[in-house]
């Protein structure tokens, strides 16, 4: 969309389409720009972290104007009808756009669960459900987000019925059933959802998430490695390289000392340079999931039991030595065993043979249409991977009738040092020597070597700082704690390494850890990322006033940085053209519940009630006020 002001002349509104051709600038055009603009305002706003203003500094952002007489669902509603929602695309972690999956839906979900609007979004979802039965899956997340649950399994019901191999129905109860610990139940549906949507990330990662809730966790990494990884596109912002120093002019309204501190951002000098190594910070899209999984199953078991359910199902390369110097002639290879399965159905049919002390079970042959079914999966798995699944090599008689043989395999690089598989001065396993169930294993997957790696460099770091944490605290015990409103004043860290410990421990779902090192960081300046966890854990806590008190910082700090610069004139404090140019979901989703929870009258009187500058205070009180124009629940109490 193009708007020419011609002086004189008047105003001219165009489009220009993908060919470079000119068009009138329709309604239902003007309506695409609309939504547009409002899908980008919810996908680009901070969380409150301070992740987002890394991408460019001193960037304005509008938020969607709660002055609007129509409703964004409706207006939602009307682009539904006219094009479909998949051209919008999609996450990253969605493979192919569809229906439900797509950023209008995403963006749609995103301000029913912020406003709180729901009985607006039941409405909307039914309306299109009448015309699309798909969009059963949307409306039972937001009957289910709304405390509609018995709703919500009854149309989830008569959905999967109608759709049995729906993934998003599929999914969807399946995430249920989870929340309620009923993982018994949701295992074969997220194996259903796996077998209608082999290519997509999601459905691997809700079945290895209820794997490890069942604690199989040799059916966990299976499936782990069998997720379709996809190359993260970011977000089309613009990144501009992080400057030496920051010196903008600050607004008067957050003329506050204590998150002033952090105007010039990070001192680089300042971090150790072990902790500048650690790269699973940057992971984003399905392998920073990926990891996540994967850290999750090393807090439950810890490292050493995680490497022996490696060395059971993935192979070794003691294995591999010994395989390759093994004659032939008949012997599988490793990817198809002697009941026709592949190991990438492994953790779709049966539990893996004799791991984790679990006996096998053994199946009913299938047909020779389902076996070259799985068969041509697994090949289609393998060169995703871009290994050789299987090698044929020549005998010295030739290949026996009937069966696949296999000579020699392309040997894989080392990705763990033998005294790191070997988690210091442990001694290799005897039982390695005879490998009698080497047919049922299978390749690891190069990207989930790396993250092995990964995850040892980050236990290694945070074992070296509980370690000397420890130590330090020891040695101070004797004398005295020199500070005892702050426990690690012994170890001498900066604000830096503090929050990037932080980071480190809450990654590995150390959460106390995490805390514990966010607050060090926060004794020494004010960081937005680590105002954020804590107010996050006193969220979970319920201290909704310790709560109130975070949300004011965050508040103030984003206001600081993304709202332009008016003269001394033209600012007034409290009026909304002035405070309606910072926006964060987050942010007002947190002050929509605990405004649900305590009442807009309480929520405002433990606000004012703070020792803070008025202009702080004004900032909090606007996100008071959106709700109320909202009307949420409590904002009339």
């Amino acid at each position: 969309m193009r708007v020419e002001v011609k002086i004189p002349g008047g105003v001219e509104s165009y489009c220009i389409d993908e060919r470079g051709d000119k068009r009138v600038a329709s309604d239902s055009l003007w309506l695409e720009t609309f939504l547009c603009a409002v899908l980008r305002a919810y996908s680009y706003a901070d969380d409150g972290s301070g992740d987002t203003i890394k991408k460019i500094i001193a960037m304005q952002q509008k938020g969607y104007s709660t002055k609007a007489r129509m409703p964004l669902s409706n207006a939602i509603a009307s682009e539904a009808n006219d094009e479909p929602g998949w051209q919008l695309g999609s996450d990253p972690e969605i493979q192919v756009p569809n229906l439900v999956s797509n950023h209008l839906t995403t963006g749609l979900l995103s301000y029913i669960r912020t406003t709180g609007r729901y009985a607006s979004g039941i409405n909307l979802f039914e309306k299109l459900r009448s015309r699309d039965p798909e969009i059963s899956s949307l409306l039972a997340r937001v009957l289910i987000q709304g405390d509609e649950e018995v709703k919500a399994i009854c149309l989830l019901k008569e959905a999967i019925e109608e759709l049995p191999m729906d993934y998003s129905l599929l999914d969807c109860q399946a995430a249920f059933l989870q929340s309620k610990s009923n993982l018994d139940w949701a295992l074969p549906l997220a194996q259903r959802a796996v077998v209608a949507a082999p290519s997509e990330f999601g459905t691997w990662a809700k079945l290895a998430e209820i794997y490890v809730g069942l604690e199989m966790w040799d059916l966990a990494l299976l499936t782990l490695n069998s997720c379709p990884m996809f190359t993260y596109q970011d977000k089309d912002a613009p990144r501009m390289p992080e400057p030496a120093r920051v010196n903008l002019p600050l607004l008067s309204e957050t003329n506050y000392s204590e998150i002033d501190e952090s105007i010039n951002g990070y001192e680089v000098d300042a971090v150790h340079p072990n902790l500048r190594k650690l790269t699973a910070g940057n992971y984003k899209g399905t392998f920073l999931k990926a990891y996540s999984l994967l850290t999750g199953i090393t807090a439950k078991i810890g490292w050493d039991q995680l490497l022996r359910i490696r060395s059971q199902v993935f192979v070794m390369e003691e294995e591999y030595r010994s395989e390759k110097s093994q004659p032939a002639t008949g012997r599988t290879t490793g990817r198809l065993t002697h009941t026709g399965r592949t190991p990438s159905t492994t953790a779709l049919r049966a539990p893996s043979p004799q791991v984790n002390g679990r006996a096998s079970t053994s199946s009913e042959q299938d047909g020779n249409d389902e076996k070259e079914e799985e068969i041509e999966v697994d090949k289609q798995d393998g060169e995703r991977s871009g290994k050789p699944e299987v090698v044929k090599a020549e005998d010295a008689e030739g290949p026996s009738e009937g069966t696949i043989a296999a000579d020699n395999l392309a040997q894989p690089k080392h990705t763990v040092a033998s005294v790191e598989v070997k988690s210091g001065g442990e001694e290799p396993d005897p039982t390695h020597q005879n490998y009698t169930h080497f047919q049922h294993k299978r390749l690891c997957e190069r990207w989930l070597d790396n993250l092995f790696m990964v995850l040892y460099e980050d236990l290694r770091i945070y074992t070296i700082w509980r370690t000397d944490m420890a130590r330090a605290k020891a040695t101070t015990e004797p004398a005295g704690s020199p500070n005892p409103n702050n426990p690690n004043a012994a170890y001498n860290k900066s604000a830096e390494e503090w929050e990037i410990l932080g980071d480190l421990a809450e990654r590995l779902h150390h959460a106390p850890e995490a805390i514990e090192a966010y607050q060090s960081c926060l004794r020494i300046r004010f960081s937005p990322k680590a105002m954020r966890a804590v107010t996050k854990m006193w969220e979970e806590e319920r201290k909704n006033e310790n709560v109130l008190q975070g949300l004011i910082r965050l508040i103030a700090w984003q206001y600081k940085w993304y709202s332009e610069v008016r003269t001394l004139s033209s600012m007034t404090v409290g009026s909304s053209a002035n405070i309606g140019s910072q926006f964060s979901p987050d942010l007002l989703r947190i002050i929509r519940k605990l405004i649900e929870e305590e009442g807009a009258v309480k929520v405002r009187s433990i606000v004012q009630a703070t020792n803070l500058p008025q202009t702080v205070l004004d900032l909090t009180h606007h996100y008071v006020e959106l709700c109320a124009n909202f009307r949420s629940n409590g904002s009339d109490v």
